[in-house]
């Protein structure tokens, strides 16, 4: 073939397999341009390689003459069928007179590899369902292999989420066949849980009393603890849950002891180590009740709390350290076995405060109730959050301090603090009395007689009425707020009310 693309001349022999020369073409100027689609554009950056212009080649005519030009038409090739194919026109007549026969259709010719066809639709799979999309290929699916040292120091970080995908399932991959690594891995997502800046880490006031309740309840104790003695065996074990938590310098933090005397309000200044060893020396009083050891020396001590923890910090030589909680935790353990074991008629055994005596139930029940107070003196102290008693615990501390306000109240009056008495009925009658209404927390109704210790409060002889917040009036009675703070309500004789509430603060003490 010549580089035109003609047969070359003579040539009469039939090409094999060629296909017939197609009708002809309408003219240029019958097709309308803008609804012709353009071809697509091969890839910028580069030229079509030579091979995507395959060989054209043209049967010879029915004469064996090489066609004129213009007479017929390259045979369509892959670059041809790029344009399509326009509207056929009308058959032109031949010169000789002659009809032309019919041309057939051209066979559709295949395009070559080398050609830029569009891509081709995606293949629909046979039940349906579009398949999934390819993954990315920038993004490896594999798993990322790393040594178990490696993976043992990621485990922090994966508790926390902290570790990258990759680092997640390789963790994850190891923890199925990794023991040690998952028990681990369970221990610090439970602590993960505990981290929570917007909740409190102390455990439950409660739970100590209902984890014992629930072991006694499948295994009674062969020697239980007397209910009169359970509320200084949880107090005392509160502080001490504390004072474990205090670093050796909170120790000497600054601590201001508060109480009344008689109409004002006077405090002592100590440290967190001269509260326990106050609480020690005041506790003395039940040791030495029941024949156990003093703390002070040989029982020379005297009575009065006050006079003992002033002993007691005289004749330590150097600032008491954390080196006191020992002692004193022993010797609340002393107690609370000691009473356990002596049985039912220890709970009424007297116990002298010097001016006063108190059973030891209501001793023990006193003790529970400072050691409650002074633990939220170092609670506030040390910055430590400390609530209150459990609501059975607080109602009996309450129940005490009112069962104290009318002899209170006596001796106030004895000292000309506290108005005369009007009505004095004999011993076991009903008096004037005073409702006290304490709300919230271990709260309840209590009638206190205001005309003689010996007459007993009753609801139909009331002449006026106080209502206070349990907590509020346990600080009353401890001395850490003044009596015209505490009243929340107030109804009926105001000398009464008035006498009542200085009674309460009266009771406070060193």
């Amino acid at each position: 073939m010549t580089g035109g693309g003609r047969e070359s001349e003579g040539g009469e022999e039939e090409v094999r397999g060629a296909r017939r020369i197609p009708g002809p073409r309408g003219a240029a100027d019958d097709l309308d341009l803008a609804s012709v689609p353009l071809p697509p554009l091969p890839p910028p950056g580069g030229s079509a390689p030579d091979e995507a212009v395959p060989e054209q080649s043209q049967p010879a005519s029915a004469s064996g003459d090489a066609p004129e030009s213009g007479a017929g038409e390259p045979e369509p090739g892959p670059a041809a069928e790029a344009w399509p194919e326009p509207a056929p026109g009308p058959e032109p007549e031949p010169a000789d007179g002659h009809p032309r026969p019919a041309a057939p259709a051209p066979e559709p010719a295949a395009p070559p590899a080398e050609a830029w066809p569009a891509p081709d639709p995606e293949p629909e799979p046979a039940d349906g369902t579009p398949e999934p999309p390819a993954p990315d290929p920038l993004v490896s699916s594999a798993p990322v292999v790393l040594p178990h040292q490696v993976l043992k120091a990621l485990l922090g970080a994966w508790a926390l989420s902290a570790c990258s995908a990759e680092e997640t399932a390789a963790v994850e991959d190891h923890l199925t066949g990794c023991a040690p690594c998952a028990d681990e891995a369970l221990r610090l997502r439970d602590a993960v849980g505990l981290l929570h800046t917007d909740g409190s880490l102390d455990l439950d006031a409660t739970l100590r009393t209902r984890v014992l309740d629930g072991c006694f309840g499948r295994r009674p104790a062969r020697i239980p603890v007397p209910e009169w003695a359970a509320p200084y065996d949880a107090e005392t074990a509160r502080l001490d849950a504390l004072l474990r938590d205090i670093g050796d310098s909170e120790w000497h933090a600054p601590v201001r002891l508060q109480w009344f005397e008689e109409e004002r309000r006077v405090s002592r200044r100590t440290t967190v180590a001269g509260v326990i060893g106050h609480l020690m020396a005041v506790d003395g009083l039940l040791s030495a009740a029941l024949g156990l050891d003093d703390p002070l020396d040989g029982g020379k001590a005297p009575l009065d709390p006050t006079e003992r923890t002033e002993t007691y910090w005289s004749a330590t030589r150097r600032p008491p350290t954390r080196a006191v909680r020992e002692p004193w935790r022993a010797q609340s353990h002393e107690l609370i076995r000691t009473a356990s074991f002596a049985g039912r008629n220890v709970a009424e055994t007297s116990v002298s405060y010097g001016a006063f005596a108190l059973p030891l139930q209501d001793a023990a029940l006193d003790r529970a109730f400072e050691c409650w107070v002074h633990g939220g003196d170092i609670a506030d102290a040390v910055d430590y959050p400390y609530p209150a008693p459990s609501a059975a615990h607080l109602h009996r501390m309450i129940d005490l301090a009112a069962r104290m306000l009318p002899a209170a109240l006596a001796g106030r009056r004895s000292a000309g603090l506290a108005g005369p008495a009007k009505d004095l009925v004999a011993a076991g009658a009903p008096g004037r009395s005073l409702h006290l209404e304490i709300e919230g927390h271990g709260g309840g109704d209590w009638y206190i007689a205001l005309d003689s210790p010996a007459a007993v409060g009753a609801p139909e002889r009331a002449v006026a009425q106080v209502a206070l917040d349990g907590v509020e009036f346990c600080r009353l009675v401890a001395g850490h707020i003044s009596p015209v703070e505490a009243a929340a309500g107030q109804e009926g004789d105001r000398e009464a009310i008035r006498d009542v509430l200085f009674a309460a603060a009266s009771l406070s003490r060193l």
